[in-house]
């Protein structure tokens, strides 16, 4: 299974994007602001350009597990082996404030902000569980 995060906009601290699911369009997307990182820096240049907590992950393609996220208590798509990050996640979620370097998913009718997130989120544990239990390898490819 192939997720596709394409970034649209970014803002002063935040970075606003589109989420497809095989190719179709799924839900928008908030990130924390894109620094312009990508997967093939030198970890050195990604940690000196990185903002903790205030940072949208490289660009680049991470391979995706559905696992429980202790922090959040429930089962989420986690993202593995970002560079100069640790427990980058696909969650709910409706500001900058609640990304802390994850991806949140929702409907970005308001500047800065996705809306209805609980839906998509349930949505895409849903869609990557079951291609997970059929051993399907799921990948994101962030743009």
């Amino acid at each position: 299974m192939e997720l596709k995060l394409h970034r649209r906009f970014s803002g002063k601290d935040y970075t606003v994007g589109a989420l497809y699911v095989n190719g179709a369009y799924f839900c928008d997307t908030l990130e924390d602001a894109d620094r312009g990182l990508m997967q093939t820096m030198p970890a050195e240049e990604i940690r000196r350009k990185k903002v903790t907590h205030e940072t949208a992950i490289p660009t680049g393609v991470y391979r995706v597990t559905v696992t429980r996220s202790p922090a959040k208590r429930r089962m989420l798509p986690r993202l593995l082996d970002v560079p100069g990050f640790s427990g980058i996640l696909i969650h709910r979620g409706n500001t900058k404030n609640d990304s802390s370097g994850c991806i949140l998913v929702g409907e970005n009718r308001m500047k800065g902000k996705v809306i209805n997130s609980t839906p998509y989120e349930t949505r895409l544990v849903e869609i990557l569980t079951e291609a997970q239990e059929h051993g399907e390898e799921i990948t994101i490819e962030i743009e």
